[in-house]
């Protein structure tokens, strides 16, 4: 098959002696940004992103992924460990993962942790390998009244599945459009929203909003709710391992079903957070111990963690096909690759094959050096928690001061992502979610761009959105999504009524 030959032409560019030394930093420093809790993986790429600009761009996007990677794998130590959540997908991991440590069972736990990562990651990137390039070719047909569409589902997406308030979610959406007006009209060439500083007509770099919204924002929660950690050492041993593995087996139908969950939420805005819970709660219902789950089932572990990660892996796809991110994380790539000249999206597969086939190769080897880096290191990680609060603060904010510096070595960009940083700070205080915004800041352009261009070729008539099957279709979707949380208040009130 025509994938199969692209993927070993893949697996030659990142089998380089440099790529495979990224690979293990990345994996390396992806683990301790997952251990520590205030960061993950989406704030540990956009702080750690500026120190990439100088590499090759298949190099840089290798060792961004694999931070990825490590953080994925990292949330779980602290989950199991210390009953504290690494990253916010890794939550349910605790229900049952703490309570096998304290069992004496801290090895097994997170062997069965781990493993399951692996195996939703590597399912999500078989999926990527064959249907990525479908999706790529298919998407060779659109113009710009299916791009708009596809970005308006996009959108709609994080409205119509997101479990919070509707009304928070298309607020923070909003001002994330209104931020990505700030600058230069890419159609027009004209400075909109500048207020005669000079520093603003670049507009708002993505980059230096993350690493505030991101970074500072979560060091400045984690500051004031205070840190302390008391858990388990934890020691993994060969035997444990193997006897792990052998046990493992018996829960492939949980394993599958997970898989099948975390990918679908990760190609929708679902997100990785939301599949942990929901692959936990079916396998609950399913299985025929469920009432014991929450005292140490290694299952209650199996499903979140391979959810979680199949979710998170997933989200890739759409980045990649599509030019649009299925998570913040994936934005964070995107903005990366913008940066690097490269522009996501199918014609990447016909103009950089060599840097997409590279990346999804790498997806193989760093999920593999992921599992090899935690099985082997988990004390040492474990013990980067018992490091005070005090000194890993600090440090966390000089990183990002000097990320933010870089971007455009002015110091405005710092007092900037200071900004952002209160900003995200508010966000978290008053329970808005943050993924919509960056999703916003990052693709507001793009949705704008096509939308405009829609606008001329049809002179001005909303009907080019549905001119055809397919374009009809998909904004039918998104206006449903849009507006599901009102159908499913009538419904659920209809339903009341008839009880």
């Amino acid at each position: 098959m025509e994938e199969i030959s692209a993927l070993f032409n893949g697996f030659a560019v990142a089998m380089t002696p440099f790529n495979l030394l990224l690979m293990l930093v990345g994996v390396t420093l992806g683990v301790i940004i997952g251990v520590l809790p205030g960061l993950g993986g989406a704030n540990g790429i956009a702080i750690l992103l500026p120190l990439t600009f100088t590499m090759p761009p298949t190099s840089a996007i290798i060792m961004l992924s694999c931070i990825y990677w490590g953080a994925l794998f990292g949330g779980a130590i602290t989950s199991v460990l210390f009953n504290i959540p690494g990253e916010p997908w890794s939550v349910a991991t605790t229900f049952d993962g703490y309570p096998m440590a304290r069992n004496g069972k801290a090895g097994e736990a997170l062997t069965a942790a781990f493993t399951s990562s692996f195996v939703g990651a590597f399912f999500a990137i078989v999926m990527i390998t064959f249907l990525a390039p479908l999706v790529a070719k298919f998407a060779l047909q659109f113009g710009p009244p299916e791009f708009f569409s596809v970005y308006l589902l996009t959108f709609c997406s994080f409205v119509g599945m997101n479990k919070g308030s509707p009304f928070k979610t298309i607020s923070a959406m909003m001002l994330g459009f209104a931020l990505a007006t700030v600058g230069m009209d890419t159609v027009t060439g004209q400075l909109r929203l500048t207020f005669g500083n000079p520093e603003l007509m670049r507009g708002f770099d993505f980059l230096i909003a993350v690493i505030g919204l991101f970074g500072i924002g979560e060091i400045l929660l984690s500051m004031e709710e205070g840190l302390a950690f008391q858990g388990a050492a934890a020691k993994i041993r060969g035997k444990v391992v193997w006897e792990t593995w052998k046990q493992l087996p018996k829960y492939w139908a949980t394993s599958l079903r997970s898989c099948l969950i975390g990918c679908w939420m990760g190609i929708t805005p679902g997100g990785a957070t939301p599949a942990s819970f929901m692959a936990y709660g079916v396998a609950k219902r399913v299985s025929k111990d469920g009432d014991k789950f929450g005292t140490g089932k290694m299952e209650g572990i199996v499903a979140p963690e391979t959810a979680a990660h199949a979710a998170g892996t997933a989200a890739l796809l759409p980045m990649l096909s599509l030019g649009i991110p299925g998570s913040p994380t994936a934005a964070v790539l995107l903005g990366g690759l913008l940066i690097w000249g490269l522009q996501p999206g199918p014609l990447l597969f016909v103009e950089k094959p060599d840097f997409v086939w590279g990346l999804i190769a790498s997806m193989y080897l760093g999920n593999l050096a992921g599992l090899f880096v935690v099985l082997t290191c988990v004390p040492l990680f474990a013990s980067i928690l018992r490091i005070p609060f005090s000194i890993i603060a600090p440090v966390i904010i000089v990183i990002c001061a000097v990320g933010a510096y870089t971007v455009h070595n002015a110091t405005f960009d710092v007092w900037l992502m200071l900004g952002f940083g209160v900003l995200g700070y508010v966000f978290k205080k008053l329970d808005y979610p943050m993924a919509p915004m960056v999703l916003a800041l990052v693709l507001g352009d793009r949705a704008e761009d096509s939308f405009r261009q829609s606008m001329l070729i049809s002179q001005g008539s909303l009907d080019v959105f549905f001119s055809n099957y397919l374009v009809a279709g998909i904004s039918s979707v998104a206006l449903l999504l849009l507006f599901w949380p009102l159908i499913s208040k009538v419904i659920g009130k209809k339903k009341a009524a008839a009880a």
